[in-house]
């Protein structure tokens, strides 16, 4: 019998981790806050902020009050790639029914985090994340990816040429469809291609400092876009 117990145990914990790997782009991470957040009120200017560990960063120690003084909703979620995004965008910010949605992504699909990705790759995932945003009647705001020129978790590869010509590309995407492009790059980069060190101390990742250049940045995008919607 403790044999069979010991089996079933086995089992189950098998079952679990099987359960979790397979929720790639993590949709449980937010259910449950999404389920109880509702729909927006009749005047709420509501506005998701959807990405990886920068986004996260930003409600974690960068600025909390941004998003408690502000109808504001972070959905970032550490180490995701536009793929695991885009999985996840329907349930994270279209059902949330947000007036604007601010994208900020790109960084770990080049330091290939959930595989290699080719920048075609990445501009198609920004291109699906958009169109599903402007078929549900959300603003899209576009924002650079940060200036990296190293990875501390990927050491040997080198992201500056990389990050240049994505955020080329999302400038002229952003222009050509009805998007706000929102430049961090040209604030924080230094004259090696990567952050000013007093923005980061890894080199990716914007220090307090990084998110006090950041925020009046993403402000004044937010402002924007949603006075041309009144």
């Amino acid at each position: 019998m403790k044999k069979f117990w010991l089996k079933i145990s086995s089992l189950l914990l098998f079952m679990t981790a099987t359960a979790q790997s397979q929720d790639w782009p993590n949709l449980e991470r937010f259910k449950e806050e999404n389920d109880s957040l509702g729909l927006p009120g009749e005047h709420e200017e509501r506005v998701v902020f959807m990405g990886n560990s920068i986004t996260q960063g930003w409600i974690d120690y960068g600025n909390p009050a941004l998003f408690k003084e502000n109808t504001y909703i972070n959905r970032g979620i550490s180490g995701q790639t536009t793929p695991q995004m885009l999985l996840r965008f329907r349930a994270d910010v279209i059902d949330l029914k947000p007036k604007a949605v601010v994208l900020l992504a790109g960084i770990n699909d080049i330091a290939g985090n959930t595989g290699p990705s080719t920048l075609k790759m990445i501009q198609d995932n920004f291109k699906s994340m958009v169109e599903l945003a402007q078929a549900n009647q959300i603003k899209v705001i576009i924002a650079s990816i940060l200036p990296a020129n190293k990875f501390a978790w990927k050491p040997g590869i080198e992201p500056a040429d990389s990050v240049i010509e994505m955020n080329t590309f999302l400038k002229t995407y952003a222009t050509e469809n009805n998007c706000y492009y929102l430049d961090y790059y040209s604030t924080l980069v230094d004259d090696k291609k990567g952050m000013k060190a007093m923005y980061s101390e890894d080199g990716v990742h914007p220090t307090i400092l990084g998110y006090d250049i950041m925020t009046p940045l993403v402000l004044n995008a937010i402002k924007n876009v949603l006075e041309e919607l009144n």
